[in-house]
């Protein structure tokens, strides 16, 4: 990594004190990050941290799909939507909260082995650190989406009514969730400061906000308690906007809300998040 300085970057100007050391600026913001993602991502060239991230959602979805196959058969059920159709979108955003909550975890797990106290003695900025983090996770969900889209496709014949346009759709929703949660996990990491307090915590969120969603059946067939708080539950909403993309069932207007509702979510997260990574660190 080349984000340590070198002597051509060393000013002997002198400072507040009078001293006429060497300061070390360090290299551009912009250059940080860009080395920062990239030693992520090149962490991930290990397959046995890339093909688990792959298969999961896709055994999921084998499951699942054939499991609930017969709710497409009920009367609430949309007409003439196959339970693919149906279900994939929901997949999609259920995927992209994982995501997010890994990038919590990998955060969590740098804190503790010592690599964010070497960068603490190097010129670099803390907002680099996690945006470099955030960079490199989000993309590498939105590749682990686009194979369960593909896997979809070709093993399950999803082929939904929205075609290529709203699929698209749906996965830019289901990439900024994963962008704007990565940003909340990244947040509280700084606070639990251990990938063993983060990851269950988010394991409960995530499987509380599927099961109690319309991700599996609508939300007309649930018990009227689970319905009141599936209409409330935000992945319920995410799903919709993401469902009714891929299902044809309104236009592009309907990816506003969630996504806008993501940046939000980051103007606010990524401050905190910087905050507590600091004072973690």
């Amino acid at each position: 990594m080349t984000i340590a300085t070198s002597s051509r970057a060393a000013d002997r100007r002198p400072d507040v004190h009078g001293s006429t050391a060497p300061h070390y600026r360090g290299s551009g913001m912009g250059r940080q990050v860009l080395v920062l993602s990239g030693r992520s991502l090149r962490a991930l060239r290990n397959p046995a941290l890339i093909i688990p991230g792959l298969l999961e959602p896709i055994l999921m979805l084998t499951v699942f799909s054939q499991v609930f196959k017969s709710v497409a058969q009920a009367s609430s059920f949309p007409a003439g939507v196959s339970y693919i159709d149906y279900l994939l979108p929901a997949f999609l955003i259920s995927s992209a909260v994982s995501s997010g909550l890994k990038s919590g975890v990998a955060l969590t797990t740098e804190l503790g082995n010592g690599i964010i106290a070497r960068f603490h003695a190097m010129p670099i900025r803390s907002a680099s650190v996690l945006i470099g983090r955030s960079i490199a996770d989000t993309t590498l969900s939105s590749v682990n989406l686009l194979v369960m889209l593909v896997a979809g496709a070709l093993v399950f014949g999803f082929d939904p009514a929205g075609g290529l346009l709203g699929t698209a759709g749906a996965l830019l929703i289901a990439v900024m969730l994963s962008w704007s949660l990565g940003w909340v996990f990244m947040a509280m990491a700084g606070w639990l400061r251990r990938p063993e307090a983060m990851q269950p915590i988010g394991g409960i969120v995530n499987l509380v906000l599927m099961f109690a969603s319309n991700a599996f059946v609508p939300v007309d067939s649930l018990p009227g308690w689970l319905r009141a708080f599936a209409s409330v539950n935000p992945m319920s909403h995410a799903i919709s906007a993401a469902r009714d993309l891929t299902l044809d069932e309104g236009g592009f207007g309907s990816a506003l809300v969630p996504c806008g509702l993501c940046v939000a979510l980051v103007l606010v997260a990524a401050p905190v998040a910087v905050r507590s990574f600091r004072r973690a660190a």
